[in-house]
């Protein structure tokens, strides 16, 4: 499973969740495989960006699953247009997030 969480900023672990997804200056990327679990934290690319342009990206980067704190139905279409299942409702830390997918 390769999670794509909105963030803050790249502090690892402590990077704290976007209100906003299309706005959020970076993007955490969360592979869980069984026990494992591998983080990555790169620059959003497409901070001003035009619609569906995000999740064609994190297609391409291979994410099954986005994590948010909120999203529009139009960006959830998008979403599900790619094959990515789009959570919200999220807060917190990137910490929290992963503490909430290993319980």
């Amino acid at each position: 499973m390769r999670i794509a969480v909105p963030v803050n900023e790249d502090n690892g672990l402590d990077s704290t969740i976007c209100e906003h997804f299309g706005h959020a200056p970076y993007f955490a990327i969360i592979d869980v495989e069984g026990e494992s679990i591998n983080l990555s934290i790169f620059p959003n690319p497409a901070v001003e960006h035009a619609a569906g342009q995000i999740p064609r990206m994190l297609a391409e980067k291979g994410v099954n699953m986005i994590i948010a704190s909120r999203m529009g139905e139009k960006a959830k279409l998008f979403f599900k247009q790619f094959g990515i299942e789009a959570v919200t409702g999220a807060s917190g830390t990137l910490k929290d997030i992963i503490s909430r997918i290993t319980a």
